[in-house]
């Protein structure tokens, strides 16, 4: 606090003077503001005010400016010449350091290390080649303040290529790590697989497959993404893209058991993934193996048809557990879905319309006056072509001719697949008294867990795709990255 002692009432000049008394063995130190005058040929000192109890800094400044330095706003004194987003960056890595990702990837730090956190959180927050991410973290074309928070120096691509080797080389571990933390005795292991396809080369994982991606003409990489019962990733694996899914579904298996010491688990997986042979080949009669799956159209019809699933199973609720001596040891539950009922029945219904459009325009080709269609094999082929678009021929019976050619639908087969609309059937081994009917339903409803991580792996979230690298082992590396992304 500055106290004032008056109006100075004479010119002179004012300085900050600083006065020391001495009293019973005690020093007093008084920092005043002084006016120097001069009265009648004296000079004579003015007290303006009292400094000593402002700030060291302060005196120092109002001291330097009564000396005759001069200051200018800071605004005057700076100039942003670059501004760096940062709010984000601080997020994502606060974030991966409550997760403990560090110690994950390793005990102790290192320049791979920092490099693979680096890529992690570029993948969150802008994900990109390896080429432009190393720009990303360039100082001169650097984005954001991520490589600064990081102390990364300057980042070439080479020193990126390199980190991912180190990744892929620690996978096993790191995924043993994620395991302990999220893995218990008897846990729910969802697994599902998924593709993206491929533009790099030299790869022998690169091939032609099945296309989740909608792109048949483009070869891929298929990966297998291993979550506990809550979604939170704990492996993925690459594997060749023509590999069958129950195929990946077998190495699933041996790496829970043996890599992750999981002596009691129950995975789940849809129809596709966990399949009667793989059932009865990798999991039935091993001990401390337990599953979740559903059943394919063909086995809930033949289930139909000898009795097992009727209707009235669904007077009062829409789910019901039934048994059949064709799955020995495991609960069958029947779910109706009104809302699936309905909308595949409208879907069938759509289809059945236009393959009979189809039918119908064909059958006035065979029987145009001029012209005409004519001959067995043109016939057939032209029917192929349009049955193969709309997938209900079982639903059509048809005569071919020379010369003709008639239709009619096949009242029976539509009858008993709509017998069948809205319900699908969930398969256990899971002893009731461990889990209620409900439970196994909604545990493999959890499988929607998988695809929405598939979705955020293959959208803008992460952009796993496409994948521009030609050495296997860098297309894992890219992948377990993404699932490390997704982890965070």
């Amino acid at each position: 606090m500055l106290h004032y002692m008056g109006m100075a009432k004479r010119g002179g000049s004012v300085h900050v003077a600083t006065t020391i008394k001495r009293s019973k063995g005690k020093v007093y130190r008084t920092i005043l503001l002084r006016r120097t005058y001069r009265d009648q040929g004296q000079v004579k000192h003015e007290t303006l005010g009292n400094l000593s109890h402002l700030p060291e800094d302060l005196i120092e400044l109002i001291r330097r400016r009564l000396s005759g330095e001069s200051f200018a706003p800071v605004s005057e004194q700076w100039q942003i010449v670059r501004s760096l987003p940062h709010g984000h960056v601080v997020a994502v890595l606060q974030t991966m350091r409550r997760l403990g990702l560090p110690e994950l990837l390793a005990s102790r730090p290192s320049a791979e290390r920092e490099l693979v956190l680096a890529m992690t959180a570029s993948r969150i927050l802008q994900p990109a080649s390896k080429l432009a991410t190393a720009r990303t973290l360039q100082s001169e074309t650097r984005t954001s303040s991520l490589s600064l928070e990081l102390g990364l120096g300057e980042v070439e691509e080479r020193r990126l290529y390199q980190a991912l080797d180190w990744l892929v080389a620690r996978q096993a571990r790191i995924e043993g790590k994620l395991a302990r933390r999220h893995l218990v005795e008897g846990t729910l292991i969802l697994y599902d697989v998924s593709g993206s396809f491929y533009t790099g080369r030299e790869s022998t994982l690169v091939q032609f497959g099945y296309s989740r991606d909608g792109r048949p003409g483009l070869p891929q990489i298929v990966y297998g993404l291993l979550c506990n019962a809550e979604g939170c990733p704990v492996s993925v694996e690459v594997f060749a893209g023509n590999t069958a899914d129950p195929v990946t579904f077998t190495e699933q298996i041996g790496k829970v058991r043996r890599r992750f010491r999981v002596g009691r688990v129950v995975f789940v997986g849809d129809r596709g993934m966990i399949t009667s042979r793989r059932i009865d080949e990798d999991l039935r009669g091993r001990q401390g193996l337990d599953w979740i799956t559903a059943l394919r159209a063909d086995s809930i019809q033949k289930l139909a048809s000898g009795g097992v699933i009727e209707r009235s199973l669904f007077d009062d609720r829409d789910l019901a557990e039934v048994s059949s001596p064709d799955y020995p040891g495991e609960r069958l539950i029947v779910c109706r879905n009104p809302l699936l009922a309905d909308q595949r029945a409208r879907k069938r219904r759509e289809l059945l319309e236009a393959t009979e459009k189809g039918l119908a325009a064909l059958a006035a080709a065979v029987a145009r006056p001029k012209r005409a269609l004519r001959g067995k094999e043109r016939i057939a082929l032209r029917l192929g072509r349009m049955i193969d678009r709309y997938q209900v021929a079982k639903h059509f019976t048809w005569e071919i001719g020379d010369a003709s050619f008639t239709y009619a639908r096949n009242p029976v087969s539509i009858e008993a697949e709509s017998a069948l609309d809205g319900l699908y059937v969930v398969r256990t081994s899971v002893p009731a008294a461990d889990l209620a009917a409900a439970e196994v339903v909604r545990a493999y409803k959890d499988l929607a867990k998988v695809e929405r991580a598939f979705r955020s792996l293959k959208s803008v979230d992460l952009k796993v795709r496409p994948i521009f690298h030609w050495l296997d082992q860098r297309s894992r590396a890219h992948v377990f990255l993404c699932m490390l992304a997704y982890y965070v």
